[in-house]
């Protein structure tokens, strides 16, 4: 089975396409060599997907004849993805330090001269 093909069976990418642009960008490697999209697959391999800065590891178990449930994703494939990985994910959501929310539109005149008195003042403690 190509490994786009497998990818989207087990649901790791939502359409096929994205499968396929995914191993186009190196995002996708097996024994840390990129693979192209019709690389084709075997069961023991272990898979290492790179999506939303997260590495995922992923062994094959077997081969779908095609796309499957939710539920039934985890008899082909195991996660093998450290819990590290999700760790730092956390964190990085934490260390952004937004002073707006997301979708408040451009910032005010008022925003502008709050954050210039700020770089101001950092400025002025070098």
């Amino acid at each position: 089975m190509r490994i786009d093909k497998y990818l989207w069976c087990i649901r790791v990418f939502k359409t096929r396409s994205l499968a396929t642009t995914a191993c186009k960008k190196g995002q996708v490697k097996i024994d840390d060599k990129n693979v192209k999209p019709s690389k084709d697959i075997y069961g023991d391999e272990k898979i290492l997907v790179r999506k939303n800065q997260i590495n995922y590891q992923i062994k094959v178990l077997d081969l779908p004849e095609s796309r499957v449930g939710a539920k039934l994703v985890d008899l082909y494939r195991k996660d093998i993805t450290p819990k590290e990985a999700f760790e730092k994910d956390e964190l990085l959501k934490f260390a952004k330090d937004y002073y707006r929310k997301k979708g408040a539109g451009r910032p005010t005149k008022k925003d502008r001269r709050d954050i210039e008195g700020y770089q101001e003042d950092t400025t002025e403690n070098i």
